[in-house]
């Protein structure tokens, strides 16, 4: 196993989700997905306000890193093809500092992504 691979993450994931039936009891379920997603992200959150150091920011981002893999799988995406994409655009981007913080976005109103 290549626990370096994007594969091998995902193929866990799936793993996980075939042992407990997430397609058949609501596990696939956008809409909760997102909830736990919050959630998770919260958790990192507060793990970074209560400085409760890296090994903790890392499990909770591990913890989102693992929602997110599974809700590639439950909405049937391919999320390596999309992050490639996604860098290959921002890459293209220009930053500004926005009180005092480096900002890297789409400034262009009109656009959404």
């Amino acid at each position: 196993m290549n626990r370096d691979s994007y594969d091998e993450m995902l193929s866990a994931v799936q793993d996980f989700h075939k042992k407990h039936d997430m397609q058949n009891t609501g596990g696939h379920d956008l809409k909760f997905r997102i909830a736990l997603m919050c959630e998770e992200l919260g958790e990192v959150a507060a793990a970074v306000t209560k400085g409760q150091g890296s090994e903790k920011i890392a499990e909770e981002c591990a913890d989102l890193l693992i929602l997110l893999l599974g809700t590639s799988i439950a909405a049937k995406f391919d999320l390596n093809q999309a992050f490639w994409q996604k860098m290959e655009k921002i890459q293209q981007r220009k930053g500004r500092i926005i009180d005092g913080t480096l900002r890297v976005s789409d400034f262009d109103l009109k656009s959404s992504s």
